[in-house]
């Protein structure tokens, strides 16, 4: 299907969950593997564990794996006895040094992780459903030609006693998606780009480089757009998304990280011209190059 317009996109490619359930993905002819990066998660990554292999022992994945980012409490136990197999970051693809982040994680991931299809899940939300897997795997089981999937939802904001519905996610509308609207319009129908949770085939996921850091989401889908184009991405709307929240001084080096590979594309495209970055100050203390940091392709990097 070629797509006329982003919106036209959003339209055909944006899907409700609730169109899959278990029944369509225990009776797929691939296999699926669900990761989960994950860095001093203990309050919340028992009881995703527990809800996901509960999907494994009913056949809806195949795989199962934490990857324990260098915590400093128990995460990597409670994920262990909960169901998943456990590595540590520093351990997988040990030439390419220390543990970096959250992009290199999901990207030594893909050295232990075996499904033709790999599902990436946060570690740290809160009252989390399996839809979320579910959701996500579904689409590129009932279409052979979407090789990606990200996820949408709608953020609350709760600090004390305030509730604002839609108060989260506040790097990605702020900076984002006006970002990608105007240097990437045939992203400007993808509703929520930093979304932690997506799904893609794995010969796709081995092709493209990875940030190492928080930057992993805007680059990826940079990447995917470039690699199959609009005809291979779809976006599902998983409802809520409930996780804390950082203090706004904190999201400044987000926001850096995010633009900075926004940049860092631009540049290599040619469309943005002697380009020469200073370090965000503190508190933030982001320099350039860790936020342009990257791996290579997973298929070339053995």
């Amino acid at each position: 299907m070629a797509f006329d317009s982003a919106e036209h996109w959003r339209q055909a490619r944006s899907f409700h969950h609730s169109r899959y359930d278990e029944t369509a993905l225990a009776a797929r002819e691939c296999t699926a593997s669900v990761c989960l990066p994950a860095r001093d998660c203990a309050a919340t990554i028992g009881p995703i564990v527990e809800l996901l292999a509960g999907l494994r022992e009913r056949g809806a994945i195949d795989q199962l794996v934490v990857i324990d980012g260098g915590s400093s409490d128990d995460t990597a136990a409670i994920a262990a006895d909960a169901g998943a197999s456990v590595f540590a970051e520093s351990a997988l693809m040990p030439a390419y040094g220390p543990a970096a982040g959250k992009g290199d994680a999901m990207w030594r991931a893909l050295s232990v992780l075996d499904g033709d299809l790999v599902c990436f899940l946060d570690a740290d939300v809160l009252e989390f459903p399996s839809h979320y897997a579910i959701g996500l795997l579904g689409p590129l089981i009932e279409f052979d030609e979407i090789e990606f999937v990200k996820a949408f939802y709608r953020r609350p904001f709760r600090q004390g006693e305030l509730l604002l519905a839609d108060g989260g996610g506040r790097v990605n509308h702020l900076l984002a998606r006006p970002a990608l609207a105007i240097f990437y319009p045939a992203l400007a129908g993808v509703s929520q780009p930093l979304a932690g949770e997506v799904a893609a085939r794995r010969s796709l996921l081995e092709r493209l480089p990875f940030a190492t850091g928080y930057g992993v989401e805007i680059a990826m889908l940079l990447d995917v757009l470039e690699a199959v184009g609009l005809d291979g991405m779809a976006q599902v709307d998983l409802d809520t998304h409930h996780n804390s929240h950082k203090p706004l001084l904190e999201l400044s080096g987000m926001a850096y990280s995010v633009l900075a590979q926004i940049a860092l594309r631009l540049e290599r495209d040619g469309r943005l011209l002697e380009l020469d970055p200073a370090p965000l100050s503190e508190p933030a203390g982001c320099s350039p190059a860790a936020a342009a940091a990257e791996r290579p392709p997973m298929a070339g990097a053995r």
